[in-house]
């Protein structure tokens, strides 16, 4: 399989929507939509000429070392119309490092802050949903203290940040709630008491 073009569709301030024309395994030519943060040229770069492409943004494992609890955050996401499980997360900036992004989106998000990085994800790049976006992120593993708080939040962020012990754990994983995937691997490893040797 292999990409032969690549078309913008649609473009918004951060996504565009592109077309690529691609020949599959049997040599027939067909088209695929694809979602991007990145403008055509990185992206004809990484598709053409080889070009790494850049992780997109963090997903934040925090350990909230005072009560020993896992740092979630219930978020209001548009495309589900409704209110979501998740892990605390952000875009990188550019020019911007994995690890000032990590704390740049933890205290923001959740006022917490950082105390030790665990694992700062550099070496993993993790797709979400690669059937329809190219867009990855990096898994981070940190420890963080100090109270939960949403003042630092910007203007279109519905957030409410919370420490959950593994009894609540549990409590969400057996609710009918809506969970991110990346919350729920991560709610489960926490409730079978994977993560305690890290604290």
């Amino acid at each position: 399989m292999q990409i032969k073009k690549l078309s913008v569709l649609a473009k918004t301030r951060y996504l565009t929507l592109y077309d690529a024309i691609y020949t599959n395994k049997k040599g027939t030519e067909k088209h695929w939509s694809i979602a991007s943060r990145k403008n055509k040229e990185t992206l004809e770069n990484q598709y053409f000429n080889n070009v790494e492409d850049a992780v997109d943004a963090v997903v934040i494992v925090g350990l909230h070392r005072p009560t020993k609890s896992l740092v979630i955050i219930k978020q209001f996401r548009l495309p589900v119309n409704s209110y979501i499980y998740e892990l605390p997360a952000g875009l990188i900036d550019p020019n911007e490092t994995i690890e000032n992004t990590l704390k740049r989106e933890l205290k923001e998000e959740t006022g917490l802050n950082i105390t030790e990085i665990i694992n700062d994800g550099s070496h993993n790049k993790l797709y979400l949903s690669p059937g329809m976006t190219d867009e990855s992120v990096a898994l981070v593993y940190c420890l963080c203290d100090g109270e939960l708080s949403q003042e630092f939040l910007e203007e279109d962020e519905d957030i409410t940040p919370m420490l959950v012990n593994k009894e609540k754990a549990i409590e969400i994983l057996n609710g009918n709630i809506r969970l991110d995937i990346k919350c729920f691997l991560i709610l489960s490893t926490f409730a079978q008491g994977k993560l305690d040797d890290k604290f």
